[in-house]
């Protein structure tokens, strides 16, 4: 199933959650023998038609390839994997700049499109780069890593139970991850360092000096750690919806929890005004008791739709992903409505928004296995260790949930699930990197993004000293180029965006820019 590109950035923040969906046991591909430092630089690239079903490049008239890196930059001549790469060449010679790459987010997210889907919001900015797509380390067509059938969902009928069950998930996760195909030799080498490398070397195989770059969520992070380590190739850098630098990824989904609960809350005062429509309440107050009966009803036990189930942990994810776009007002409330309806013992189908989650969560896909064990061993690699910066100890996370119920009803259990990384199995390939520096950039962020909260961006725009800031008064995860998703673009992000990609040219000061229209 394909899932939109904003979709599958958020519900890869979930990554942990991959034992809800039972995946196909594809075998990785093995590293290659070394051809060698020189060889890497200078190699040959073999540029041709794209995959059929890359339509977007397709329609683009990009080439495609793939280019050989070391699985461990640290030992240039060791073994070697390939990336997949995509080009779509400058269509304006006399002002080329050089190359763009581009990053949807993830971890685990493939990119290999990406920078073709973003060529319409560019607008003639565009036609100064050559756009560069690709998939990173481990990801969709790059030596992708799978790791073996998921169990299938148990059902649970309590609070406690379902976080034990969480627990064997992510336990047999990290054996899975570790015990499959070539695994064991690949997974101490998934980490945001090494692509961040992979990154720079595409650029030298490329031929060129530096490398400019639009990144959103993961990829915006990985875009502010390529200023950091290479600070002298980066040219004109754009990073859109990013995390607080000083936390570990455990922390950041921590708190996110709160900032979800007030996203909830805004949703709440929406649907209020629409109870003849929902009659889910007449006051934000009562639509949110809905919701929090709803929980708590599933919590004792696996609600039944149609011929569908629905757990805790995989509607905790449902009403995360909806309330995370105020686009999705009208689905979030058309959804609670579906499921109250269920939970009142009406025989009712889910609606066809409903059903591609519940299918997404049940259907074995090689696909959606790479893409949350791939996330799952970036989110293990990065940080250091041990475990990447996430607790050893279950009952920590426990206990975290419990503390965080009296206020986060809904989100709780989300925002602090145990992912594998407690019980994985290889050590991450390198020490964390600080990130501080002086790299122009141009940093962009919504104030109400409840992915990753707003003040993460702060504190990174205050250790980016050379960056300006874009905020947009929306709820939203991303504020550049929406309109490539369907959502209600922010006109005055995009201009400065691609004024600064045209120009080189950074804001004199941060702005704001405003709530571009009624949220549906």
């Amino acid at each position: 199933m394909t899932l939109p590109r904003i979709a599958t950035a958020v519900l890869l923040g979930a990554a942990g959650l991959a034992g809800l969906t039972g995946t196909a046991a594809a075998a990785p591909s093995s590293p290659s023998s070394p051809p060698g430092p020189a060889r890497l630089i200078g190699q040959h690239l073999d540029w041709g038609a794209c995959p059929a079903e890359a339509t977007d490049l397709v329609e683009a008239g990009a080439q495609c390839t793939r280019v050989t890196v070391p699985l461990d930059h640290t030992a240039p001549d060791g073994p070697t994997i390939t990336l997949a790469l995509s080009r779509i060449r400058a269509k304006d010679p006399a002002h080329r700049r050089g190359i763009l790459l581009a990053n949807p987010g993830g971890p685990g997210g493939p990119g290999l499109e990406y920078a073709a889907q973003l060529r319409g919001a560019m607008q003639d900015a565009a036609d100064r780069y050559d756009l560069i797509g690709f998939d990173p380390r481990f990801v969709g067509r790059s030596t992708p890593i799978y790791c073996g059938t998921s169990p299938k969902a148990q059902p649970t009928h309590s609070r406690r139970e379902a976080f034990e069950v969480s627990v064997r998930n992510a336990r047999d996760t990290a054996r899975r991850c570790f015990e499959h195909g070539n695994n064991a030799a690949l997974l101490p080498h998934a980490s945001s360092r090494n692509v961040a490398r992979d990154m720079d070397l595409i650029r030298a195989v490329l031929g060129e000096r530096k490398m400019s770059y639009f990144g959103t969520s993961y990829g915006a992070d990985l875009g502010a750690l390529y200023t950091q380590m290479f600070p002298r190739r980066a040219d004109r850098i754009v990073i859109d919806s990013v995390t607080d630098p000083a936390l570990t990824q455990y922390e950041n989904f921590q708190v996110a929890g709160p900032v979800q609960e007030r996203g909830l809350d805004e949703w709440a005062a929406w649907t209020a005004r629409r109870q003849a429509e929902y009659k889910l309440g007449g006051t934000p107050r009562e639509v949110r008791a809905s919701v929090e009966r709803l929980v708590s009803t599933v919590d004792a036990g696996p609600l039944r739709l149609g011929d569908y189930t629905l757990d805790a942990a995989s509607l905790g994810l449902i009403i995360r992903q909806f309330v995370n776009m105020e686009e999705n007002n009208a689905t979030l409330a058309k959804s609670v409505r579906n499921l109250a309806d269920a939970a009142a013992g009406q025989a009712v189908q889910p609606i066809p928004e409903l059903r591609m989650w519940l299918e997404l969560f049940n259907t074995p896909d090689p696909a959606l296995d790479n893409m949350f064990n791939s996330g799952n061993a970036f989110f293990c690699g990065d940080n250091g260790w041990p475990a990447g910066g996430w607790p050893a100890d279950p009952e920590q996370y426990w206990r975290a949930i419990e503390r965080a119920r009296p206020t986060q009803p809904v989100f709780a259990a989300t925002a602090n699930a145990i992912f594998p990384c407690p019980f994985w199995k290889t050590r991450p390939s390198g020490p964390r990197t600080v990130i501080g520096n002086h790299v122009p950039l141009l940093l962009l962020q919504a104030e109400r993004d409840n992915n990753v909260p707003y003040t993460g961006a702060v504190a990174l725009h205050r250790r980016l000293k050379g960056s300006r800031m874009i905020s947009a008064d929306i709820r939203s995860h991303g504020v550049y180029a929406r309109g490539i998703d369907g959502l209600t673009p922010v006109p005055c992000a995009d201009r400065v965006v691609n004024a600064y990609l045209r120009t080189g040219v950074l804001p004199s000061a941060d702005l704001t820019c405003a709530h571009p229209g009624e949220g549906r």
